[in-house]
């Protein structure tokens, strides 16, 4: 598997996307995650397959529709991507912060990251909506390994404020529960009940397969982050059943109204610039 980016790779999607979409100002992104597929069903506007683009490839996980859609809210454009690519899935960073530089360089200043994850802290149920405030890598390893290149950002980018202050204000105000730590892992099996009792001694809140390595792309890119968590199951030893993908997009179904309303509101105060 080639662990480094494909800087022509990146670059023939843009030219792509832009011939596909001259006109396109996005200020926002969004990238959708497990069992956020139907979150902006009710925003309207043109979408493409993934596979028009060079380097997405298919999306691997039920639940990811692989298409990219442009939508506009309040007279903002928001590039919307209907699923993502996972790390597990063995295709090398590339096709997964595809969505990260496409959104910047099509002009986005601001980028929501949704997942789907376990919960660890006992405050946040299945179906609780968590801010992102921080994040923990256990993935194994990070995209921006490999030699430096400048159209990511800086070599050694700063970490301490990934996830922006105002727009995790912005997330609860939109109908999120709470923040919280998120944690990842490499996946693509769920972590074992050692492991969480491991990770909530490190201060973690929820765990997921994704979403850090987007993250970490476009902070290092100069992009204001925010980062919301659909709660789905328990984590390992503390679930009372064993866990399933299937669990997780029933739990995201019946949380869709909340999801919904969450997203719209929040893209509403983007598009507001309060």
């Amino acid at each position: 598997m080639n662990t480094q980016i494909d800087q022509t790779v990146l670059d023939a999607a843009v030219a792509a996307l832009k011939q596909t979409w001259p006109d396109a100002t996005p200020k926002c992104g969004l990238i959708l995650g497990s069992g956020w597929g139907n979150a902006i069903e009710d925003l309207a506007g043109p979408e493409i397959p993934y596979s028009a683009l060079p380097g997405f490839g298919a999306t691997g996980v039920m639940g990811h529709a692989g298409k990219l859609r442009l939508a506009e809210i309040d007279g903002m454009q928001t590039l919307i991507f209907q699923g993502r690519r996972h790390w597990y899935e063995g295709e090398g960073w590339t096709p997964v912060i595809l969505p990260v530089y496409l959104a910047h360089t099509m002009g986005a200043g601001t980028l929501l990251l949704t997942n789907a994850s376990g919960g660890i802290r006992a405050d946040l149920p299945p179906g609780s909506l968590m801010v992102i405030e921080d994040h923990i890598n256990m993935l194994g390893s990070n995209p921006l390994i490999g030699p430096h290149n400048p159209k990511l950002g800086t070599r050694f980018p700063d970490q301490s404020a990934v996830y922006n202050e105002t727009l995790r204000h912005k997330l609860i105000r939109a109908g999120a529960d709470a923040c919280g730590v998120y944690i990842a892992t490499s996946g693509p099996t769920f972590e074992t009940p050692a492991e969480i009792k491991q990770y909530q001694a490190m201060g973690a809140d929820a765990v997921g397969m994704s979403t850090v390595p987007e993250a970490i792309v476009a902070n290092a890119l100069g992009l204001q982050v925010a980062g919301l968590s659909c709660v789905c199951n328990w984590a390992a030893g503390i679930s009372p059943v064993p866990l399933s993908h299937e669990d997780v997009n029933r739990t995201a179904a019946k949380t869709m109204p909340r999801m919904k309303k969450t997203i719209v509101n929040f893209l509403k105060d983007i598009a507001l610039g309060n």
